[in-house]
């Protein structure tokens, strides 16, 4: 059997040129592959890019949903939202100013609210009729008898037998007013006035009426505080402070 006539190898040159192709052509393919995987990633973080924009655009929308109606707490919620999640977007450049105005209302919104709050109206019925009452707690407990600070409380009522009055009430101690004294009321650091007041000769309640309840009243519907000093049977006077700015007189009507 013949063996196949051998070929003869290229020469060292033709060698040398194989191999620079041969490279350039790598060179080539991995420089379009990375020229593809640039643009892919170009491409991905435009899309990400505009998915944000999108979804910041979304929640100013929302945050001018709530302001326009005056949800100011809402509103400041999805503001305060929007700059801590999108902090570079258009939408948070445009919303920020906004959102200094919004956080002072919701503050009012919430200090207005507080305020409502700390009164309890009341309406039962009696005989043929309906008392209405609305009370308030004292901002701080008061010591009226050196055993230590307790609740006072201040209530306007209106009774469909007895009319309307106004009283504070204890949890301890006892007022020094059987037969009649003077209180002084302070609204809103405004000079004082003194209102003629009684203690009821009865145990049903540590109660002392302030017999110019009409009085007391517009004090109560136009201040944000009421200062009442009093006098105790342990000696001297106590003063209990009411934050009223939360009252809501149509809960009384007619007064």
């Amino acid at each position: 059997m013949m063996l196949p006539a051998m070929l003869p190898l290229p020469s060292a040159p033709v060698l040398r040129r194989l191999a620079q192709t041969a490279v350039a052509g790598l060179w080539l393919a991995l420089a379009l592959a990375g020229c593809d995987n640039k643009e892919r990633a170009a491409a991905q973080a435009a899309a990400e890019a505009a998915a944000r924009e999108r979804a910041a655009e979304e929640m100013a929308q929302r945050f001018e949903e709530a302001r326009a109606a005056q949800q100011w707490e809402l509103a400041r919620g999805h503001g305060e939202a929007l700059l801590m999640d999108h902090p570079r977007s258009a939408a948070a450049a445009r919303i920020e100013p906004l959102l200094a105005q919004v956080r002072v209302q919701a503050e009012v919104a919430r200090e207005q609210r507080r305020l409502a709050a700390a009164w309890a109206y009341g309406a039962e019925p009696v005989g043929d009729g309906t008392q209405l009452s609305a009370a308030i707690y004292a901002q701080a407990p008061v010591d009226t008898d050196g055993s230590g600070a307790r609740p006072v409380r201040l209530i306007f009522r209106d009774h469909p037998e007895w009319g309307r009055s106004s009283y504070l009430v204890l949890e301890a101690g006892d007022f020094d007013c059987y037969g009649g004294c003077r209180v002084q009321v302070r609204a809103d650091g405004q000079p004082p006035r003194r209102m003629a007041a009684s203690r009821p000769d009865t145990d049903e309640a540590i109660a002392m009426f302030i017999e110019d309840e009409a009085a007391l009243w517009r004090l109560a519907k136009g201040a944000k505080t009421l200062a009442i000093e009093f006098p105790v049977k342990a000696g001297g006077t106590r003063t209990a402070v009411f934050e009223v700015g939360g009252l809501d007189p149509a809960k009384l009507p007619g007064w």
